[in-house]
């Protein structure tokens, strides 16, 4: 069995076997593929909204044969009755091969991945990470781009609390190419984010805006201002439409080939007059999801089996709750506490927020 709770845990070889099997699942032939999972069972609680992500999912079980079971609105389980998250991962567990999980608190998939032995898949924890959405974002990179190698590559909006950017920045730092973070300060990318990057010897530029690096970035990668991330709704209506695209922005101004790729759902920093442009590549993003959403749960079920293991993180346990992270599982569950060290700083195992 493999988890899918970090991308921290794979590794490039990794990586580039899941979009392989992805891309060969999503042209084999349907009477072939249908036997792959049948009679096995997949469990999604989402815990927070979801549409593209709990589809996808749904979708991808049934393309290879599985079963589905779980819940999408918390209230209308145990949960509502005061059933902790740990004993509703152990009663899920028995009745299913393989868990797929979101939630609105931070490291919960690492979290339960320490106590069941039934695979786990997160699909996304908080602000923390989202490895699902990270690898359909490689898998559409290098297919429009035919390779993820020596691409410039610009993150725009909210990239404080956007998981998907802090997935993917991880996951680009182990390919050679260049990042551009474009947001206000006060939502730009994590200083621990940079710390992962300048440890992968990555170059990365921090900016206001996009204008200046359009001829330059091979894709744009828009996000949406996260209203629900915020604790101070003013500080969120003061930028919530700082950055809004559109055809007279990007036409004869960009690279010729140049990708718009957006995790999805927009508000309105993608204008609709893009939508038909070739640059949009973001409802293509989406229905990618689906074939990567089949690697994923043939691997983690060994229906298809992989070349290469979770890389494991050493960490070191605490018998007190360390993280200073608020919304980190360790302050809403008995964890083991444990820390990873690094010799530039030391971060939580579960949340990936760095301990000061």
């Amino acid at each position: 069995m493999k988890n899918f709770t970090s991308i921290k845990e794979m590794s490039k070889e990794e990586i580039l076997e899941t979009l392989n099997i992805a891309k060969k699942l999503e042209i084999q032939n349907k009477e072939e593929r249908i036997k792959i999972m049948q009679g096995s069972i997949m469990t999604s609680i989402f815990f927070e909204p979801s549409t593209r992500t709990r589809l996808s999912f749904t979708s991808s079980a049934y393309k290879l044969g599985c079963n589905v079971l779980g819940f999408d609105n918390p209230d209308a389980s145990s949960i509502k009755k005061g059933e902790s998250f740990r004993d509703t991962i152990y009663m899920v567990s028995s009745y299913s091969d393989v868990i797929v999980v979101r939630h609105f608190i931070e490291g919960v998939a690492k979290f339960a991945s320490e106590i069941t032995k039934t695979p786990i898949i997160n699909a996304g924890d908080g602000a923390n990470e989202h490895p699902s959405q990270t690898l359909l974002d490689l898998y559409t990179i290098k297919d429009e781009l035919r390779s993820i190698e020596n691409k410039k590559i610009a993150f725009v909006g909210d990239l404080k609390y956007g998981r998907t950017v802090h997935s993917l920045s991880r996951a680009l730092s182990l390919f050679n190419l260049e990042l551009y973070f474009v947001a206000p300060d006060n939502i730009q990318i994590p200083e621990y984010i940079l710390k992962e990057l300048d440890a992968n010897n990555i170059k990365y530029h921090l900016l206001n805006n996009y204008e200046s690096i359009l001829k330059e970035v091979d894709c744009l990668y828009m996000t949406r201002i996260q209203r629900e991330r915020f604790d101070d709704l003013d500080e969120y209506e003061k930028i919530k439409n700082i950055f809004i695209i559109s055809k007279k922005e990007i036409e004869n101004k960009c690279k010729d080939n140049m990708i718009i790729m957006h995790p999805l759902p927009r508000v309105d920093e993608i204008n609709i007059d893009l939508d038909n442009t070739k640059y949009a590549k973001y409802f293509k993003q989406a229905y990618n999801g689906v074939p990567v959403r089949m690697a994923m749960l043939t691997l983690a079920t060994d229906s298809i089996k992989s070349k290469f293991n979770n890389i494991k993180l050493d960490s070191i346990s605490n018998e007190k709750v360390v993280c200073t992270n608020s919304k980190c599982i360790t302050n809403f569950e008995p964890t083991q506490n444990r820390v990873i060290k690094k010799e530039y700083g030391d971060f939580c195992y579960y949340c990936n927020k760095e301990i000061k």
